[in-house]
C-alpha cells in the first residue's frame, strides 16, 4: 500500500509539474505559432496557425489534451493536412518537423551515457575521499580534502569543463574536443570521448558526496556500537565498514537525486562538450521558443526524478531493516 501512495504521490507531482510549465511559457509573451504563420503575417494566418498547432484553445485545455496524448496520442492540422503523433505523445515541434517523444529517443541515449559513468565516477570518488577524511579527522589531509571539496562544489560547471578541454584536448592533445561516438559503433570512441564530461560533472557532484560521507561518518565513528567494537578488539578497517554500512541510505537517495537529473540532461555540461543530450535540446528549444519540446522535455526529466526517488524509496528498507514495515 505505501508503494501505491508513492506512485500516486509521484503522479500528482508530475501534474503540478505540467500545469505550472503550461502556465508559465503558454501564458507567456512568447508565441510559437510566429514561427509558422510566414511573411507578412496577417492576423487571420497567425490564427490559423495557431489552431493547426492547437494553440488556440485556452491553456488549462491544451494542458488535458497533452496529458491525454500521452496516454493515446493526438493529432494535429485542420481540413487536408493532419500531423499523427501517436502514442506515448509528448508533442510535436513544428520548427524540428518531429515528434518530440522520437526527438527524446534519439537524445536520450546520450544523456544516459554521461549520466551513468559520472555517477559511477562520482560515488566512488565521493564516498572514498569522505572516508578518507573522516578517518583522518583534523589532519593536513582532512582539511585539503574538505577544502578542496568545497571549492570543486563552488565552481561553474562551464568553468571545470573548458579548464578540462584547454589542458586535455588543447593543450596537451591527448582528448578529443567534443562531440559524440556511438558505443555500437565504438567502445573505445564512446568512453574516450565521454571522459572529460564525466570528469567533469564528478569532480561537482563528488564534493557533495564527500562532505555528506565525511560528516555521517564523523558521527557513525562517534557512536556506541563503534567504541564497543574497539574495546572487543575489532580492527579500524572492519569499524569503517561497519559505518558505511550504515551511510548506505544517505548516498543511495542522493544518488538516486543524481540519477534522475543527469538523465534529464547536464545543459551546460552538454553545451560545452557539444554532445547533442536532452540538456542540448532542452537549451536549444528555449533559445528558439519551441514551446512543445520545452514541456515534453520538461516532463520527461520530470517522470526520471520521480521513478529514480520512487526506486530509492522501495529499496530504503532493504538497505536498513529500521524502515520495514513491523510484521
Amino acid at each position: 500500500m505505501s508503494g501505491l501512495l508513492r506512485a500516486i504521490r509521484g503522479l500528482a507531482v508530475l501534474f503540478v509539474v505540467v500545469a505550472l510549465t503550461y502556465a508559465i511559457f503558454y501564458l507567456g509573451p512568447a508565441d510559437p505559432a510566429l514561427a509558422m504563420c510566414g511573411k507578412p503575417c496577417s492576423p487571420e494566418n497567425l490564427e490559423a496557425a495557431r489552431e493547426f498547432m492547437g494553440f488556440s484553445d485556452p491553456w488549462w485545455q491544451q494542458m488535458l489534451t497533452f496529458i491525454g496524448g500521452i496516454f493515446t496520442g493526438r493529432s494535429f492540422g485542420s481540413a487536408g493536412v493532419v500531423i499523427e503523433c501517436a502514442a506515448p505523445c509528448l508533442g510535436y515541434s513544428f520548427q524540428m518537423h518531429q515528434s518530440v517523444t522520437s526527438l527524446i529517443i534519439e537524445r536520450f541515449p546520450v544523456s544516459v551515457s554521461v549520466a551513468l559513468g559520472a555517477i559511477v565516477l562520482q560515488t566512488i570518488v565521493g564516498v572514498g575521499l569522505g572516508a578518507l577524511a573522516a578517518r583522518k579527522q583534523g589532519t593536513v589531509l582532512d582539511r585539503a580534502i574538505t577544502g578542496g571539496a568545497v571549492f570543486a562544489a563552488s565552481a561553474p560547471s562551464y568553468v571545470v569543463g573548458l579548464l578540462l578541454l584547454l589542458v586535455f584536448a588543447f593543450t596537451w592533445g591527448i582528448m578529443p574536443s567534443g562531440d559524440y561516438v556511438a558505443f555500437t559503433d565504438d567502445p573505445i570512441g564512446w568512453a574516450t570521448h565521454l571522459v572529460l564530461p564525466w570528469i567533469t560533472l564528478a569532480i561537482l557532484n563528488g564534493a557533495v558526496y564527500a562532505r555528506l560521507v565525511r560528516s555521517s561518518m564523523i558521527e557513525q565513528l562517534g557512536l556506541d556500537y563503534a567504541r564497543t567494537s574497539r574495546a572487543a578488539g575489532l580492527g579500524e578497517r572492519r569499524i569503517d565498514g561497519y559505518a558505511l554500512r550504515n551511510l548506505a541510505l544517505p548516498v543511495m537517495t542522493l544518488t538516486a537525486l543524481d540519477v534522475g537529473a543527469l538523465l534529464g540532461g547536464t545543459v551546460i555540461t552538454e553545451r560545452v562538450f557539444g554532445l547533442p543530450g536532452m540538456g542540448l535540446l532542452l537549451i536549444s528549444a528555449t533559445g528558439t521558443v519551441d514551446l512543445p519540446i520545452i514541456v515534453g522535455t520538461t516532463l520527461f526529466s520530470a517522470a526520471l526524478i520521480v521513478i529514480a526517488n520512487l526506486v530509492a524509496d522501495l529499496l530504503g528498507p532493504l538497505l536498513d531493516r529500521r524502515l520495514a514495515a513491523p510484521r
